[in-house]
């Protein structure tokens, strides 16, 4: 009788320490063998996803304004391209497209679409335009001419500029919808005027008409004048939220935010005959400007 209780006590003693030993290492991972068939794909880390954002386009197109034509960089009242901040091809630059795909490339696989006076309105054009290219890479710099008006009740509404640049996106993503897309903010021309006012050659170019919104009558500092600068300087704020938000419900858009606004452009980065456009030196800063925020 006390032989088979002995049995019993070390039948169940074994079998109890079979069935907490596999709990055991269910529980806690223990050591148990590593699975196998499904079990064992499944437990593989999965491949990492390739990333939305690629920081070496092959090509890149530019569309906006007078700044991305090079306007006042090299002569007065003239385009020079070959400065632009975003394809140009001067050394003195090292533009966007040349920093991303090298000069040699650069001069086959980037286009300048911009045009001096542009405005929001007009950017929807010069996408489809840039389009045609299939660019890898579309930079975009506007709204600088929206709030340079004769008169700030000229100036293009914030709901239409918005409405704008929706289509201008729109038809980039109708015609490429994997093509990535630059945005730099607008200028701020409070800053402009700031360092250019005290110049009399810059005075007479911009009594030719150039921004008068902000630079009519530049040695006026009434109360009325200065609410008027003010004005523009509101809208242009209100116009880079409008780039800000419309770019961030694109994935494969990039603002720079607000690097373009907050730059202060001094007297070297400024055209020596308007004080208003980038000089060859600005055009570089803003080629550095995109460059950063692109690559990073």
């Amino acid at each position: 009788m006390r032989k088979r209780r002995h049995v019993a006590r070390a039948v169940f003693a074994a079998v109890t320490a079979a069935v907490l030993g596999v709990a055991g290492c269910d529980a806690v991972g223990g050591n148990s063998p590593a699975p196998s068939g499904t079990e064992a794909h499944s437990a593989r880390p999965s491949p990492k996803p390739t990333p939305t954002w690629d920081r070496s386009p092959a090509s890149v197109a530019a569309v906006g304004d007078s700044i991305t034509t090079g306007f006042d960089a090299c002569a007065v009242l003239s385009d020079c391209p070959e400065v632009s901040w975003a394809t140009g091809s001067s050394p003195e630059v090292d533009s966007l497209a040349v920093r991303l795909l090298g000069r040699a490339k650069a001069a086959q696989r980037s286009w300048n679409y911009a045009v001096t006076g542009a405005r929001m309105a007009d950017l929807p054009g010069q996408m489809a335009q840039a389009a045609t290219r299939r660019p890898e890479l579309v930079a975009v710099m506007a709204g600088a001419n929206d709030a340079c008006r004769d008169t700030t009740d000229a100036m293009t509404s914030v709901a239409d500029f918005r409405a704008q640049f929706e289509d201008a996106m729109s038809t980039l993503r109708e015609a490429l919808p994997k093509t990535q897309v630059y945005v730099a903010s607008v200028p701020n021309l409070m800053r402009l005027w700031e360092q250019g006012r005290t110049s009399p050659m810059s005075k007479q170019v911009w009594a030719l008409g150039i921004c008068p919104s902000m630079l009519s009558d530049p040695d006026s500092l009434t109360a009325l004048a200065n609410q008027r600068r003010e004005t523009v300087r509101e809208r242009v704020e209100a116009y880079n939220e409008v780039l800000q938000e419309v770019c961030a419900k694109d994935r494969r858009c990039r603002f720079d935010d607000g690097a373009v606004y907050d730059f202060r452009f001094g007297t070297r980065q400024l055209s020596r005959w308007d004080w208003f456009h980038p000089s060859v030196d600005g055009q570089a800063r803003l080629a550095e400007i995109a460059y950063r925020t692109v690559t990073n």
